[in-house]
């Protein structure tokens, strides 16, 4: 019996699969296990309860305590995923994985480099692109996708590593030529318990058995006490912080690199570490962008290109979908920015971002809403940090799921009202942006916050098509009282 694939989905074995049959949250994989070996599964990978479940299957049953503790190292022996040639960089925070990775793919690539892209929005392989499903696949689907990589003269992979996907282990096996911080701050508290647990998952990729070198952001009190961690678990560590917050960060570690905004370009940087000073430009504006940059910048140094190749290198425009990603709405229409941001941090950092480009004579008018079934505790203060960014803030729905809208909305409300009384609430996403566009005026700026790239909207259980940047050209038609697009 040979094992040529791993899958968890029933649906998509294929012969000489390995079936894994894990516990879920409403059934037990086991129970597809008859239909999985139908379909040419030559064994399966379970637990006691599955063992029970599956009864006298025909085919070896291997069974653990804990299947999924196993499957990424099964998946990882079954592709062998890691071929000499692939190298891998791993990029977790609470923000800016999805930008630092795009900007690290389009500077490898600007120096042909055949590169992939493991992430929220998409995976590529070399030139072909597909939709992503979660920001960090299933171990199965992580190590098929490295080995085909390879396979495909692909030479470095950046992927996005998230929390859940530390905790529930999708990326076992996988090991890591580089691994990146950027920061970490209130998320995903609907799934760990506390910031304690979802630092402790960001922590664990920062050992040596799990990659060779990081690069860790030390501007907060998280990355200055992961370098330490890293650094005495016996990882090399480069660490990078802002001399506009201080050197060292707020811990007071000097920093092996000082990240400092330069004064004569919006978009120019300087970075200045044990070899001198790099003078570099990001694609993107920001602050945080700038940063962003400066930890692509770092990682390229960590495998091995040269600061020429990295000065020359950095500066590309990644063209990240939902991402500070201006909308055209023609003349004589405000400024229309869609991005991503939902958190009250990464709220903060694209109106920064935005400030600085109104005119006196315009206004920032930002849309937020927050979704259902996730971080409760964090509406007031994304409500907040909207409110003390923006001159005007219209919060509406973001994906309410199988909440009531208007709970998730009085949370926001709560929050920005304690800032100040420019804030109205428009249930309707379209109709606030419309909103949006009549208090921002022609030289203002709207920034549609939280769903970014996505194009649906989940209210009640059910995926509604929507798109922000679609949304935004029939609110404008609204404005003017055309037809809607």
């Amino acid at each position: 019996m040979v094992v040529t694939g791993v899958t968890l989905d029933s649906r998509a074995v294929l012969p000489g699969d390995l079936y894994a049959a894990l516990p879920g949250a409403r059934v037990h994989g086991a129970q597809f296990a008859e239909a999985a070996i139908g379909a040419g599964a030559v064994a399966v990978l379970t637990d006691p309860d599955g063992l029970e479940l599956i009864g006298q299957p025909g085919v070896p049953v291997v069974t653990v305590a804990d299947p999924r503790a196993f499957l990424g190292y099964v998946a990882g022996q079954a592709y062998q995923s890691v071929p000499a040639g692939l190298r891998v960089v791993g990029i977790t925070g609470t923000n800016g994985k999805t930008t630092t990775a795009y900007l690290l793919d389009a500077a490898l690539g600007s120096q042909g480099v055949n590169t992939g892209l493991i992430g929220t929005i998409e995976t590529r392989i070399g030139p072909q692109r597909l939709a992503s499903e979660r920001t960090t696949p299933e171990s199965p689907e992580l190590h098929a996708l490295f080995a085909l990589m390879a396979q495909r003269g692909v030479a470095v992979a950046t992927m996005e590593v998230s929390s859940h996907a530390l905790a529930l282990h999708r990326v076992d096996g996988a090991f890591y030529d580089v691994a990146a911080f950027t920061n970490l701050s209130q998320d995903h508290l609907d799934f760990h318990p506390d910031m304690e647990d979802y630092f402790a998952a960001k922590a664990a990729l920062f050992t040596p058995d799990r990659c060779a070198q990081a690069v860790v952001v030390t501007e907060d009190v998280w990355g200055t006490r992961l370098a330490r961690q890293a650094r005495a678990g016996g990882l090399p560590v480069v660490t990078l912080a802002g001399g506009d917050v201080g050197p060292g960060g707020p811990a007071g570690d000097p920093p092996d690199w000082l990240f400092a905004p330069r004064a004569d370009d919006p978009r120019a940087f300087t970075l200045t570490g044990p070899t001198g000073d790099l003078v570099l430009r990001s694609g993107l504006p920001g602050r945080h962008n700038l940063l962003n940059s400066a930890v692509a910048a770092l990682i390229m140094l960590a495998l091995g290109h040269d600061e020429a190749a990295v000065q020359q290198a950095i500066g590309q425009d990644p063209h990240v979908p939902g991402r500070l990603e201006t909308v055209d709405l023609g003349a004589g229409a405000p400024r229309a920015v869609v991005d991503f941001a939902h958190t009250p941090d990464a709220i903060s950092a694209a109106l920064r971002a935005l400030r600085t480009d109104v005119p006196p004579t315009g206004r920032l008018v930002a849309v937020i809403g927050a979704g259902g079934g996730r971080d409760r505790a964090k509406r007031p203060l994304m409500g907040a940090a909207a409110a003390r960014l923006a001159d005007a803030v219209i919060v509406t729905d973001d994906n309410p799921r199988d909440e009531e809208p208007g709970a998730i909305r009085a949370a926001l409300l709560a929050g920005a009202r304690e800032v100040h009384t420019a804030v109205e609430e428009v249930p309707d996403r379209t109709q606030a942006l419309a909103r949006a566009l009549e208090l921002a005026g022609p030289t203002g700026t709207v920034a549609a916050l939280g769903k970014g790239h996505e194009q649906g909207q989940e209210i009640a259980g059910t995926i509604h098509p929507y798109d922000d940047r679609l949304a935004l050209a029939a609110a404008r038609a609204l404005v003017e009282g055309r037809e809607v697009p």
